[in-house]
């Protein structure tokens, strides 16, 4: 099956931008979306490789949902990959740390201000 990646799921695998490529432009906005912003809240509170896409409590359809992860991955903020039917995720935190100091804990910090 051509089509059939090495995890063995008939959809395309996800397209990864490194945060070394990202602007401070494309990082902010793609934090300034609320769903966006929940999505790296409960990412950077969970363990690596253990959030499906469908375990997140937002208020948008799987259509919408699936935008905002190709823009979090756009981003350089997420990375995502399939385990059989699932497409797990995970906060690139370490990445983006580098790339944008301080810029993560300002953002998850805030949401204790509000």
């Amino acid at each position: 099956m051509a089509n059939q990646t090495a995890g063995g799921s008939h959809r395309a695998a996800p397209v990864h931008t490194d945060p070394e490529d990202v602007s401070v432009l494309t990082a902010l906005s793609a934090l300034a979306d609320p769903v966006r912003l929940q999505l790296v809240r409960e990412l950077a509170g969970s363990p690596v490789w253990t959030r499906s896409c469908g375990s997140f409590d937002v208020p948008v359809g799987k259509a919408a949902l699936s935008h905002h992860f190709s823009v979090l991955r756009g981003a350089g903020l997420v990375e995502q990959r399939d385990e059989g039917p699932k497409r797990v995720n995970r906060l690139r935190r370490e990445e983006f740390d580098a790339r944008f100091p301080g810029l993560l804990d300002l953002v998850l910090r805030a949401e204790n201000r509000l």
